[in-house]
């Protein structure tokens, strides 16, 4: 089980420096709006991925006027406690668990583990496509070092061959030999991505119709069709005969950086037809079958994270979650709140839970 027990910030987001103990299995972060709540579930996710949760610029997680910042978490380990130390100055990250750099930051990736669930993940079914795919990629990078090596490779390739399209689409003819290559390589990563990507749905499906199924209370349906160019042809007979529409656009338009799901519910598009409470219920079982995917895959239970839901669920539908993830199969818990009286009402006054207060 993936259970942290304390954390240090130096400069990270609105900290300037701080320290606090996670020494229950729930955790309850309470505070006002815009104390640091949030911040705080970001650190921790932080020391699991090197990466926030919610910005893909570095400098976005220094606090303001800084240009660096430091978090130290203390992990439980099953014989000895370990410690992760993330440092990010002026353009250079380092990584070190227990005072030892890590060569490669991807080394990290599945030692500790965590699944945030925040207000604006409701894009996850709302918006485009991109975000699905980073979803379905962030699961199981962690659970496959080959998948996480491929998928980066992938996309370094895929750059160089725009880059040569470009280039190519102002001359009159050219060396193919370097496209030649660049679709060879494509095709191998790309093809072991789609079948990854394509297993992991098989087994996540049931996980996914379960967990909404007791977030709801309903019977619908509950559908995830996983829609790729590869199901048509493989990878490299795309590249080859898409070559002239490529060179025309500049850019690579079939493989599996094009990839999507879609969700539905009733044999209906969950993203036009479905309420928000279908799509609450829907992706919090997303969340959910992602946590008990990771535990099974990596043989630990991850962090659970959970940011102002009280907010954002109804009666019915917090009870059915709160029944759900204080069962044996869920591991540490924390949540934000802005009253603790509400999680004190909702877990008890006799329950195993801590507070933070900002």
């Amino acid at each position: 089980m993936t259970f942290i027990k304390k954390i240090s910030l130096i400069q990270f987001r609105n900290y300037p420096s701080a320290a606090y103990e996670f020494t229950y299995p729930v955790m309850c972060i309470a505070g006002r709006n815009g104390s640091g709540k949030t911040n705080l579930l970001d650190a921790i996710y932080y020391l699991c991925y090197t990466k926030s949760y919610f910005t893909s610029l570095q400098q976005n997680t220094a606090m303001a006027g800084t240009d660096g910042f430091r978090v130290t978490g203390i992990f439980e380990g099953k014989e000895n406690d370990d410690t992760v130390s993330c440092k990010w100055r002026a353009g250079k990250k380092e990584i070190q668990r227990n005072n030892i750099d890590y060569e490669k930051v991807t080394d990290h990736i599945g030692t500790w583990s965590a699944v945030m669930i925040a207000p604006d993940d409701i894009e996850l079914i709302n918006e485009h496509s991109e975000l699905r795919r980073k979803w379905i990629d962030g699961i199981l990078g962690q659970a496959d070092r080959k998948y996480l090596e491929e998928l980066i490779s992938y996309q370094r390739i895929l750059q160089q061959r725009n880059a040569w399209l470009r280039g190519e689409a102002l001359k009159p003819g050219g060396n193919f030999t370097e496209l030649e290559y660049y679709n060879a390589r494509m095709a191998a990563g790309g093809t072991y991505i789609y079948q990854k990507r394509a297993a992991f749905l098989e087994s996540f499906l049931p996980m996914l119709a379960n967990f909404y199924h007791q977030l709801s209370g309903g019977n619908e349906p509950v559908s995830v069709r996983y829609v790729s160019d590869l199901t048509k042809k493989p990878m490299l007979d795309w590249l080859q005969q898409g070559l002239d529409h490529d060179l025309r656009y500049q850019r690579t338009l079939k493989g599996i950086h094009k990839d999507d799901w879609e969700l539905g519910l009733n044999g209906m598009a969950l993203k036009q037809f479905g309420s928000q409470g279908q799509k609450k219920s829907f992706l919090f079982a997303l969340k959910l079958a992602q946590y008990t995917w990771l535990t099974q895959t990596l043989g630990h239970k991850p962090i659970l994270l959970l940011d102002d839901i009280f907010e954002k669920l109804d009666q019915t539908r917090m009870e059915a979650l709160l029944k759900i993830i204080r069962g044996d199969r869920f591991g540490q818990v924390v949540l934000t709140d802005t009253h603790p009286d509400r999680i004190k009402s909702t877990f008890g006054p006799d329950a195993p839970v801590g507070y933070i207060y900002l």
